[in-house]
C-alpha cells in the first residue's frame, strides 16, 4: 500500500505529525510512505526513516509570483509526479483548504478530518473519508488519531516517540557538553531579551558547559554576537543549512529555545528542553518531548534566566535518571 502524507508547514506543524508517522510504521510494516511538504521543511521530513519519497510544494512562494510561468510550470510538475506515483490513500493531516488542493492533486482517495474537526471545514470537501477527532486535543494526539482512523489501528497513546534521530555532522570547535540556545523567532513579541540570554550563557558556563547558538537574518546575527561578547566562550554557528543545524541540536545535551521550529525538533529528538513561550499559549500546539518543558510569562510578567536555569536542571536531573534506569 501506499499512501502519501500531505502536512505542508509550518516546522513545528511537521514535527507534531512525526509521533502519528511512527505509530503507522510500527502498526502498518505493509505501507509504503511519501510526504508532501513546503520546499524548506523538507530536511526535516527527511530526518524519519519511514519517509521513503519527498515533494516538495513552494505555496508560500508560488503566492507572490502567481502570473509567473514558472509557477505554473513547478505547480504542473508537482501535479504530474503525484500522479505518477498512484497513491492508495492520501492522509491530509492539516485539515486546510490549501493542503486538501495539494492532496486533490494525487488523483487518489483521501483521508482528512471531519467537518467539525479541521481547522477550516472548507477543506473537508474534497476529502472522501471524513474522521471524528476532538479539537481540544493537542495537535500531536490528533495526528495520531486521525492517522489510526485512516489506516486502521489504535495508537498507544501512553507512549510518545517520533522515531527521528539526529542526522550525522558536526562543527569542528565544539566539545564536551553543550547547551543550544534557540534566541531566534518570527515574532518581536515572542523573543527572549537579549540580557536574558546573556545571563544564561554565563550560568551554562559556571555549569561547565558550552554556550552554542546560530541565526539565520541579520537581526539574530546581532543577538548572536552580542550574546557570544559578553560570554566570549559561547560558540556562534554561522548560517547554516537546516541538517547542519539540527546535526548540531541533536548532539546538544541541553536546549534552551523561543517559541520556534527547532526548539520542537529539540523535544522530538528527546532532548532536555526548557521553552520559553511570551507572547503566545503553548496550549494545544506547545512543544512535546520525554524530557521538554515550557515556562509561560504571567500577563504583564517575564521569565527570568534563573527559573530557566532552575527548570533545565530539574530536566537534566529526568534525563539522567532515565538514561541509569535503562
Amino acid at each position: 500500500m501506499k499512501v502519501l502524507i500531505v502536512k505542508t508547514s509550518s516546522m513545528g506543524d511537521v514535527i507534531h505529525t512525526f509521533p502519528a508517522l511512527e505509530d503507522a510504521r510500527r502498526a502498518r510494516p505493509d505501507i509504503a510512505f511519501d510526504w508532501c511538504v513546503e520546499e524548506a521543511f523538507a530536511g526535516i521530513v527527511a530526518l524519519h526513516p519511514a519517509i521513503r519519497g519527498i515533494h516538495t510544494v513552494a505555496i508560500r512562494r508560488w503566492r507572490k509570483s502567481l502570473l509567473d510561468k514558472n509557477t505554473w510550470r513547478e505547480a504542473a510538475h508537482l501535479r504530474s509526479a503525484l500522479r505518477g506515483c498512484r497513491y492508495d490513500l492520501v492522509i491530509d493531516a492539516q485539515g486546510l483548504l490549501k493542503s486538501a488542493l495539494v492532496a486533490k492533486q494525487a488523483s487518489a482517495p483521501i483521508s482528512g478530518f471531519d467537518k467539525a474537526s479541521a481547522r477550516e471545514p472548507s477543506a473537508t470537501l474534497f476529502y472522501n473519508h471524513r474522521y471524528a477527532v476532538p479539537r481540544n486535543l493537542h495537535a500531536i494526539e490528533r495526528t495520531r488519531r486521525l492517522f489510526g482512523l485512516a489506516l486502521g489501528y489504535q495508537p498507544d497513546l501512553s507512549e510518545l516517540g517520533s522515531g527521528i534521530v539526529p542526522p550525522s555532522g558536526d562543527w569542528a570547535g565544539i566539545d564536551g557538553k553543550t547547551a543550544f540556545l534557540l534566541h531566534g523567532t518570527s515574532r518581536e513579541d515572542k523573543k527572549w531579551p537579549v540580557e536574558d540570554w546573556i545571563k544564561t550563557a554565563q550560568m551554562i558556563v559556571a555549569w561547565g558547559m558550552t554556550p552554542v547558538t546560530t541565526w539565520s537574518n541579520a537581526p539574530e546575527r546581532a543577538v548572536a554576537e552580542a550574546i557570544a561578547k559578553a560570554e566570549p566562550r559561547t560558540m556562534v554557528v554561522p548560517k547554516s543549512p537546516l541538517a547542519g543545524i539540527a546535526a548540531i541540536l541533536g548532539r546538544s545535551t541541553l536546549v534552551i529555545g523561543a517559541d520556534t521550529g527547532l526548539t520542537h525538533l529539540a523535544s522530538a529528538f528527546g532532548l532536555p528542553t526548557v521553552a520559553v513561550f511570551l507572547a503566545t499559549e503553548p496550549g494545544l500546539t506547545g512543544p512535546r518531548g520525554p524530557f521538554s518543558s515550557t515556562l509561560l510569562a504571567a500577563s504583564g510578567g517575564r521569565v527570568t534566566p534563573a527559573e530557566v536555569m532552575a527548570e533545565a536542571e530539574r530536566l537534566l536531573a529526568l534525563s539522567r535518571a532515565n538514561i541509569s534506569k535503562d
